[in-house]
């Protein structure tokens, strides 16, 4: 058995005097934004922030990695960088996916191991969960049956780091452990309508209905139930956990069962924050997708009972007003 996560102070932070350099990988994409954000106002003296693009180097390749460890020398690592894809790139490409994210995740934990990083933040999803499993979903059921097949490259890779964290800890004592968030949103994201996540994909589809004047259509009822998290809020925990979970076990990083939405109600709060007064259809002949994916984020409730998420309403209106006035430069 692992050892539970501590609710006392950090253990692993710097000595007086002394600096913790924090890493962030995948650190241009929505979520290294948004820790970005967070940490501009959230900083602490002790602890500078380095945020890596792909820029920096190609994390699949071990001298390149090595390379960027010995010039930032970081104390912790939040790692966000992976090769992900659509439904049809992952079908495609799971020899790609598998062995692209096993020798990322592979190169940064070993770095992580021979430098001594004191504290390692892996991102998993949970789209790496069994196929065949019962709701809501918890931590402990991450290996209880094989992932979806379109995506199982992808998900094996993913899987592997949580159970290297326990291997690293048992083996030498490395504090490593992973977060698992639910459907993220928020400014910097990719606002494509063919391949981006649903609330950015309706904002731009809502967008482009407005300044042509033709309807706002949704594919499917607006049936389907999905617990968003406003990127901020994602950030601000993600570096909670940073400071104050020490546990290899993985920790669900979600809103409450009691916040999960109908696509329906995330339509009409992009349509009302758009200021959209056309008409909004619903293609039903579109196919829905699975009904509901529930997380269940007992284990973080346990830790942080009172935190208070933003909500649907607002989080959309702030990520509206974002891609209104970034229109031109992002990604879309």
């Amino acid at each position: 058995m692992t050892e539970p996560a501590t609710k006392k102070p950090r253990e692993d932070a710097a000595p007086d005097g002394e600096k913790d350099v924090i890493m962030v990988t995948g650190g241009s994409g929505l979520v290294g934004q948004a820790i970005r954000m967070y940490v501009e106002s959230n900083k602490k003296d002790n602890e500078e922030w380095i945020y890596l693009s792909s820029k920096d180097g190609d994390l699949r390749v071990r001298s390149d990695t090595d390379a960027i460890f010995a010039k930032y020398k970081p104390t912790h690592v939040i790692h966000l960088a992976a090769k992900v894809g659509g439904l049809f790139a992952n079908l495609a490409q799971k020899v790609e996916f598998y062995r692209e994210n096993t020798l990322i995740n592979d190169n940064i934990m070993e770095n992580c191991r021979i430098n001594k990083v004191k504290k390692l933040v892996s991102f998993l999803s949970t789209c790496i969960f069994p196929d065949k499993t019962s709701y809501p979903i918890d931590e402990t059921m991450l290996h209880d049956g094989p992932p979806h097949p379109s995506n199982e490259g992808y998900a094996y890779a993913k899987r592997l780091i949580d159970t290297l964290n326990r291997a690293y800890a048992e083996e030498y004592g490395c504090n490593f452990t992973s977060i698992i968030p639910t459907n993220i949103y928020g400014p910097h994201d990719n606002f494509s309508i063919q391949n981006g996540h649903v609330i950015p994909g309706l904002i731009h589809k809502c967008y482009l209905a407005k300044k042509n004047n033709t309807p706002f259509t949704i594919w499917g009822s607006g049936t389907p139930l999905r617990q968003f998290i406003y990127s901020l809020d994602l950030a601000e925990l993600t570096v909670w956990v940073m400071r104050e979970y020490h546990s290899p076990d993985p920790i669900t990083l979600s809103v409450d069962e009691a916040a999960e939405v109908p696509i329906k109600t995330v339509a009409l709060a992009v349509a009302k924050a758009m200021d959209f007064q056309g008409e909004v259809i619903f293609d039903t002949e579109k196919a829905d997708g699975q009904f509901k994916k529930t997380a269940c984020n007992k284990k973080l409730r346990s830790y942080l009972p009172d935190y208070k998420f933003t909500s649907i309403d607002d989080g959309i209106q702030k990520s509206v007003d974002w891609f209104v006035a970034n229109y031109e430069t992002c990604r879309k």
